[in-house]
């Protein structure tokens, strides 16, 4: 749902606002090339962006007040997740002034690329608040009509913050000493990332994904048998330590945990090792039909930066007949999941927002079970479509890019793209499965160098709702192979891209779109930075 702009007079207040704070301007030292990365002085920039977290504030404040007014278990989830979220938007916006301020030191959520950074930041706080809306729907109109015009107001804010970063320039990776020589984007080959993991894993972190688990030094073990320091997942997250700079291993051994799992968003750099992605498996059930909001049906939801998981299961069990029901909802900058299982029926995976990485991962599901307004990559995973309800459609993907700048959209390389076991038994084309339909107006999603199985409709692409999206998307397919791949049959959309440039296509891999050698060599996930193996 669009929300509508602020009005004259909040327009008006904010102008003057910002005049008023022109006269003294703020001077950096490297404002020579902050300047470049805007499309305003860095001093408008910067004070905008004072401004945005002052309003989001005063939003947060409001809302909060009726997180406890109202005896609706219905409403008072929606509300609590508009005031997460929200904080999740002042989060990104506190970012982006500090890197504005010191742009070579700071969290581990820098890539050094400060087009980029920025861009992540903005993009992913644009959508907070539709997220909010959404969790609305179906409450009470009074609290909507509140809360709304408020959400509306810093949407409108955080866009024209976005507008103000450029995107008709080459990418700087910044050093401690200013920009890296000729202003390349990458700094390793455009194959296989350090070790066949990508730059932004470190050294530790690549040592740990690839170490067998018997091997592991780790921090806290979780075990169903009480062998370990706990015997349940959410305690040794809520023991972990606020803030870490280090990586915090949380091993979690065999077994079936039946809980509900939320890693804060104060929870940094938290690493989960299991036994092996059907041995170690945390399952839930909550879905919408039950009165929580979608974003609040997650088994397993991340918001702290630069999270880490591998061998593990996330899985939610409520089945086709409950319709939403998240497995595992990602907020977390630079995040990975490596040889994980994300299995579920409708919304299986939420990649809600900022930069995240999946590799050798299965996701199951059948309605728009890989959704989301992140900017994600998925390489070498196995993507499954199940069973749905009778007269069903099965989309894979549908997502939710708002704003044509926004950074972010789903794209899949060197994946297999299949029928599920009870799909297959029931015949691959007794439920009809679409590739992905446009959830918002500038959906954007990429298949490139990957199996497509006969399982998807020759149309490849299904309609939201009549035209809508159909000219503003962008839909693409490079270099794909198998039954279920001819582009004869295709959508004629205009957002319809049948790829035929390399040049085009390596603008979705993992070093361009997330700039996956800034960061993944840390975490030592394998990967390939662009289009070969």
């Amino acid at each position: 749902m669009l929300m509508a702009p602020p009005g004259p007079s909040v327009r008006f207040f904010l102008v003057l606002l910002l005049l008023s704070s022109l006269s003294s301007p703020v001077v950096f030292a490297d404002d020579y090339l902050y300047e470049e990365c805007l499309t305003v002085p860095s001093s408008v920039f910067i004070t905008s962006v004072k401004s945005a977290i002052d309003v989001v504030s005063n939003v947060v404040s409001l809302v909060s007040k009726l997180t406890n007014e109202f005896n609706d278990f219905r409403l008072s989830t929606a509300i609590n997740d508009c005031v997460d979220l929200l904080g999740f938007t002042v989060d990104e916006l506190t970012w982006t002034l500090s890197t504005s301020h010191n742009p070579s030191s700071g969290k581990d959520n820098r890539t050094g690329n400060r087009v980029s950074d920025l861009s992540s930041w903005l993009s992913a706080a644009v959508g907070n608040q539709d997220t909010c809306m959404e969790g609305l729907e179906g409450t009470s109109s009074f609290v909507k009509s509140i809360v709304g015009g408020s959400l509306g107001q810093v949407t409108s804010l955080v866009a024209d913050l976005l507008a103000m970063v450029r995107t008709d320039i080459p990418t700087v990776r910044m050093t401690s000493s200013g920009p890296t020589a000729g202003r390349k984007l990458l700094d390793v080959p455009a194959g296989e990332g350090y070790n066949g993991f990508p730059g932004w894993v470190n050294t530790g972190d690549r040592r740990l994904l690839q170490t067998e688990s018997q091997g592991l030094s780790v921090d806290v073990v979780v075990a169903a048998d009480g062998s370990g320091n706990y015997t349940r997942v959410m305690d040794a997250v809520e023991a972990a330590p606020n803030n870490s700079t280090k990586r915090y291993v949380i091993y979690v051994k065999k077994g079936v945990y039946k809980e509900v799992v939320e890693i804060k968003k104060k929870k940094w750099n938290l690493m989960f090792i299991g036994d092996g992605m059907d041995q170690t498996v945390i399952s839930g059930n909550r879905t919408k039909v039950d009165g929580w909001t979608t974003f609040h049906t997650a088994t397993f939801a991340v918001n702290g930066m630069g999270f880490i998981a591998r061998d593990i299961t996330f899985e939610n069990t409520a089945g086709p007949q409950n319709h939403q029901a998240v497995a595992l909802r990602v907020d977390s900058e630079m995040s990975v999941f490596f040889r994980c299982g994300i299995r579920g029926y409708q919304d299986t995976l939420y990649a809600h927002s900022l930069r995240q990485f999946y590799r050798e991962c299965l996701i199951t599901g059948t309605v728009d079970f890989i959704f989301g307004n992140g900017a994600v990559v998925f390489q070498n995973c196995q993507i499954l479509a199940k069973k749905g309800l009778p007269n069903q459609k099965n989309t894979i993907t549908a997502h939710g890019r708002k704003l044509s700048n926004q950074t972010t959209g789903f794209s899949f390389q060197f994946s297999n793209i299949s029928a599920d076991s009870d799909l297959l038994a029931a015949g691959p084309n007794s439920t009809q499965t679409y590739l992905g339909r446009p959830w918002q107006l500038y959906s954007r999603t990429i298949f490139m160098q990957s199996y497509i199985g006969s399982v998807i409709n020759p149309e490849g692409w299904l309609e939201w709702q009549g035209n809508f999206a159909l000219d503003s998307l962008f839909y693409g397919e490079y270099m794909n192979d198998g039954p279920g791949s001819a582009l004869g049959g295709r959508v004629n959309w205009t957002g319809f891209h049948a790829m035929n440039d390399s040049t085009q296509a390596s603008n979705f891999t993992v070093a361009h779109f997330i700039d996956g050698n800034f960061w993944l060599p840390s975490t030592g996930v394998k990967y390939t930075a662009g289009l070969t193996t």
